[in-house]
């Protein structure tokens, strides 16, 4: 019923990965792994726990993730089987050993009321000394614009490897291609809600590890990283504003206006989209700092010509 897919590329914490897996406590699960035609090869981690793990492994010929991400990640799920349920799960994470047997503990709670489960998280940043490892938690109940909300707000955190998604949901949908997949998680999870609620798991924990080799913990890719920000507010905001409450919307409003600055100037008709938006989701402070902003701008142009 529950497939982990694991999209393999370094092997520096993949065995911290497949240790967690051999020690959970409920063993429904198989274990699929895509080695995004890695130069370190992971065969010999996998033959020392394959006696005690369902293991598919794949070497993919050519690499994926090194350019789109996310086709990497869709083509470890096309290994998949039979599974009704899939985890994406990093190869650099790894999950406390009650996690599948919560996981089937509370079917009865969220089956055909949920598309997305979430599980509490942590985080290991292995870049600083004193790594916060706080744990987060969520609402048991919430919607996935909601949520989204109160992570780009900075009240919460998210990540790939902390939810379980239908495989039925996965293929009507798919996941956005933004650069090195920076925020496709987020959209994906917008998309995978498909109207229904996400059910959080509380009592046990996903473990994200942000190290120097890890995508997330690199600073070599900030261009790609803005053009991802800018890719997905530009969706938000174009696409699916009319799906969040007010105060999300002006929150959306004002990411989006940041991310285009972080490259270039908004155009005319930009700013006049901007414009009415604030005053369809009209907030009077809000609505008045964006006046400055689009006066500055004004001025700022007039210049530039003269």
């Amino acid at each position: 019923m529950l497939a982990v897919v694991i999209p393999y590329y370094k092997i520096s914490f993949f065995e911290d990965t497949l240790k967690s897996l051999k020690e959970q406590t409920n063993k429904r699960f198989k274990v699929y792994v895509g080695n995004d035609a890695s130069s370190e090869n992971p065969e010999a981690l996998l033959t020392k726990y394959a006696s005690e793990l369902d293991i598919v492994y794949q070497k993919f010929e050519n690499n994926l993730g090194g350019v789109h991400l996310v086709k990497q990640w869709e083509r470890c799920i096309e290994m998949v089987k039979d599974e009704k349920w899939i985890m994406l799960l990093g190869d650099d994470d790894f999950i406390e050993n009650n996690l599948v047997e919560s996981f089937y503990n509370k079917y009865s709670f969220f089956s055909n009321k949920s598309n997305l489960i979430r599980f509490a998280s942590s985080v290991f940043n292995e870049t600083e000394e004193d790594s916060n490892q706080q744990i987060v938690k969520h609402p048991e109940w919430e919607t996935a614009q909601n949520s989204l909300c109160r992570k780009i707000t900075g009240q919460t955190r998210s990540s790939l490897s902390e939810y379980i998604f239908l495989k039925d949901i996965f293929l009507k949908k798919r996941f956005t291609n933004y650069p090195l997949a920076f925020y496709s998680d987020d959209k994906a999870w917008l998309d995978f809600s498909d109207s229904k609620p996400i059910y959080t798991i509380n009592e046990t924990t996903v473990n994200i590890r942000i190290s120097n080799i890890s995508i997330s913990g690199r600073t070599d890719n900030l261009d790609l990283k803005i053009e991802a920000e800018q890719n997905f507010y530009s969706d938000l905001y174009c696409k699916q504003l009319d799906e969040f409450g007010k105060t999300c919307r002006l929150h959306i409003m004002r990411k989006f206006e940041i991310a285009i600055l972080k490259k270039k100037k908004l155009n005319t008709q930009q700013w006049c989209k901007l414009y009415v938006n604030y005053i369809k989701n009209y907030d009077k402070k809000q609505f008045y700092k964006f006046n400055k902003r689009l006066v500055k701008s004004i001025v700022y142009r007039k210049r530039v010509m003269h």
